[in-house]
């Protein structure tokens, strides 16, 4: 793979700590932007996202092809001396430390922020846990599947009546790395103001939480308790999905006053605009029952493409239901370069994966390598060059388990 040009965090460098999802989606990220992100594998515990993924071939997984994209992959035991001292001199050369261990396993170490900041007083620390680092329940392990639940995000899934299901994606994951994302961005902005970094507490939980858009104001408010809706959200009318002709679905989402005149248009019953049952946002919300069914009439008569076609050409937002089969074959992503190619040198061959988010019209971002194929792929380089520790040095360091 060719070295494509650095994004808008070349020149800041990363150290990313911890297993799996949530802190190191947030190192994936920095380091689709340019950063140079250094993740740290215990030497007798990698990650074990490494295994992770349903597809497989010669006995490998690809979750790690593409989560672990654009780092360096090292090893290190934090837990000795040796290990905790090269981790210092490290720090002293980076920007960012993004951990997502327990609560206190970095203070165990001897390794808090205080020791850090000693070191490095510009460092900025994003911490990712299940409940943030204070709290009656800091001290406790968080998984996504658990923190959705918690925060009353998965309560809002499913249908009425029925158990909320489980998000197919770690979708609470993702929420945290975002946030930790924006939290450390702000950091850096406002290291350059002061001259000192500070902690970034992102907890599973509250990142559920602070997407969940007018909850908790409805119920103080309102005492309302906002349930599962199915396929669509209770009051927002029409949004929702409508099987078509040949049996696939469609989203049509003409919630708005005017585009719900145009849905009525391309329909040919634009007399429904004026009814006074779907004449406003709330008119609809309220007949929300009875518009699904007109709506749903008219979608299972009609080919799905022409539904989309024909409400795009008016102006109603519309779109299929595509599994990742239309997903990797979508003109607008391929346009976009949001389907790229990563080698993975496990396998010797490239492996489809997603672009960059977001886009920048000078300084883009780029997939310049895969997941490393083994843990310490990168300790010459790192250990090496960056500490400069000799051949012979590295050699003992391996045999003693430090590295």
């Amino acid at each position: 793979m060719t070295e494509p040009v650095a994004g808008p965090l070349d020149g800041y460098r990363v150290i990313e700590l911890g297993t799996l999802i949530a802190g190191p989606f947030a190192g994936k990220l920095l380091g689709d932007m340019g950063a140079d992100v250094i993740k740290i594998e215990s030497p007798d515990r990698p990650d074990p996202l490494r295994t992770w993924g349903q597809a497989e071939q010669d006995g490998h997984r690809f979750f790690w092809t593409v989560h672990a994209r654009n780092k360096r992959c090292v090893t290190l035991d934090l837990r000795v001396p040796e290990g905790r001292e090269m981790f210092l001199d490290l720090v002293e050369q980076a920007d960012v430390v993004v951990e997502n261990f327990r609560p206190g396993t970095l203070e165990k170490w001897g390794l808090g922020f205080d020791e850090l900041s000693a070191r490095n007083p510009g460092l900025v620390l994003a911490r990712v846990s299940g409940y943030g680092q204070t709290g009656p329940k800091a001290s406790s392990a968080g998984y996504a599947s658990v923190a959705e639940a918690v925060s009353g995000f998965r309560h809002l899934n499913g249908y009425p009546g029925q158990a909320p299901p489980r998000i197919a994606l770690s979708l609470g994951d993702s929420l945290a790395g975002m946030f930790a994302v924006q939290g450390i961005l702000a950091a850096l902005i406002s290291r350059e103001e002061t001259g000192r970094g500070q902690v970034v507490d992102v907890a599973l939980t509250e990142s559920c939480l602070a997407v969940q858009e007018s909850t908790v104001p409805d119920y103080d408010r309102g005492g309302i308790v906002r349930q599962p809706s199915g396929t669509r959200l209770d009051g927002i009318a029409p949004s929702n999905i409508y099987a078509t002709a040949d049996g696939s679905w469609v989203v049509i989402a003409a919630n708005q006053d005017t585009l719900f005149a145009r849905l009525c248009e391309v329909m040919g019953v634009p007399e429904l605009a004026e009814d006074p049952r779907f004449r406003t946002h709330v008119d609809r919300g309220r007949n929300q029952d009875v518009l699904d069914e007109m709506i749903g009439a008219w979608a299972a008569s009609q080919d799905p493409a022409a539904i989309v076609d024909t409400l795009t050409a008016a102006g109603v937002v519309s779109g299929p239901i595509n599994t990742v089969e239309e997903v990797v074959q979508d003109p607008q992503l391929l346009e976009r370069g949001m389907l790229v190619p990563h080698h993975d040198d496990r396998i010797g061959e490239d492996v489809l994966g997603f672009g960059i988010v977001p886009t920048f019209s000078d300084t883009p971002g780029s997939v310049r390598r895969a997941g490393a194929p083994r843990p310490g792929t990168d300790n010459d380089d790192v250990w090496g060059e960056l500490l400069g520790r000799s051949p012979e040095e590295r050699k003992a360091l391996h045999e003693k388990g430090v590295i």
